[in-house]
């Protein structure tokens, strides 16, 4: 259902191989972007609104998943505005494991793409200092 981008950048980490092109763009109408609720949840934090632990409080496997399967964005992290934000993506649906599966190599989301069963694919932004994260677009995959 959805495309891969075409936007390119360029990847920091040798194991990691993802680029900005291997992600879901939103083009479908089941797709959904999350951007205002994101300046939301931003905007109540920078008015004292919402505490730091709370909008700080990645998993440490997501950190770890932002640091070595993440796509660096080249923006910089809305709450600690020091180090940069990474793309980590998880796709869940049947024959997958039930807490998804992390992307971590190129073309995977397409091979996922090409499957006949419908899956979910959800695209999270995060900070592996601070813990900020903040879910960006979820998308329909397979169900070709």
């Amino acid at each position: 259902m959805s495309s891969v981008r075409t936007e390119k950048l360029r990847v920091f980490k040798q194991k990691n191989n993802l680029e900005k092109s291997d992600l879901i763009a939103t083009e479908s109408a089941t797709d959904v972007e999350y951007r205002l609720a994101r300046q939301v949840v931003v905007d109540f934090w920078k008015n004292g609104k919402i505490d730091t632990e709370t909008v700080c409080d990645a998993q440490p496997m997501l950190k770890r998943n932002a640091t070595h399967c993440g796509v660096p964005t080249g923006e910089e992290c809305p709450i600690c505005e020091i180090n940069e934000i990474y793309y980590v993506t998880y796709v869940f649906g049947p024959r997958l494991p039930a807490h998804g599966r992390c992307i971590s190599s190129k073309g995977e989301l397409r091979r996922l793409n090409a499957r006949k069963a419908q899956l979910s694919a959800y695209v999270i932004e995060v900070c592996s200092v601070c813990g900020w994260n903040h879910l960006v677009r979820s998308s329909s995959l397979g169900g070709n």
